[in-house]
């Protein structure tokens, strides 16, 4: 049984490492923790104790097999509660995620996949990140930057790279979600913005905006 503490340790690395797949800084750690990087080797060096994290000073830390798999548990368990939020609660987007940090520590794991069976299996969550299947295991998905498309393409929202509270409510008041289509009118080369076509209006967004929609071409 692991402490919540090092749960969100094995997430945060997970996420930092690519799915756990690379060595991640204490300081990048530190960073995503909002802590000490002091505070941080020791909490690696327990993990390390237990199998979960192979550490080597000033390489930093990555999971093992052990430790990839618990750690893809706990987003399993995280997404899913915000499919289940957003769908059955009425939760919008940009208020589940807090809600599912508590709720992913659950240890149950016959609730866990009642709750995958009952949501009919989600491969992505309400803000398009991808959920591991009960063997820790994603389906990816074809997907780039607004920013790489060119002008006059087409395609689809499904995704934020962003997924902040302010980000999402400013989507809210542009009426972009998942499945939302576009059209590329035009890009601005001197500061990289965009004018695209959306539910049959030209919307002005920003480069900050484009480089954290994820968009998948109709092309």
């Amino acid at each position: 049984m692991l402490s919540l503490a090092e749960e969100n340790y094995l997430k945060a690395i997970y996420h930092l490492g690519k799915f756990g797949t690379i060595s991640v800084s204490t300081n990048a750690i530190a960073d995503k923790m909002a802590t000490k990087a002091s505070s941080v080797t020791d909490m690696i060096k327990k993990l390390a104790e237990k199998e979960l994290v192979v550490y080597k000073k000033y390489q930093g830390a990555k999971l093992t097999e052990n430790g990839r798999k618990l750690a893809a548990s706990v987003v399993r368990k995280h997404r899913l509660w915000e499919v289940f939020l957003v769908e059955h609660l009425n939760f919008s987007w940009d208020e589940v995620h807090e809600v599912a940090e508590q709720l992913e520590h659950i240890q149950s794991e016959k609730l866990i996949n009642q709750l995958d069976a009952f949501l009919e299996f989600p491969t992505h969550d309400p803000h398009g990140d991808p959920i591991p299947d009960k063997n820790g295991q994603i389906k990816k998905t074809d997907k780039v930057l607004l920013a790489q498309v060119k002008e006059h393409e087409h395609c689809m929202c499904v995704g934020v790279k962003d997924s902040s509270k302010e980000f999402l409510k400013y989507l809210d008041k542009h009426q972009i979600a998942l499945g939302t289509q576009f059209k590329v009118l035009s890009k601005e080369a001197f500061d990289e913005s965009m004018i695209l076509e959306v539910h049959n209006k030209p919307l002005s967004i920003s480069k900050v905006v484009s480089n954290n929609l994820f968009v998948k071409s109709n092309q």
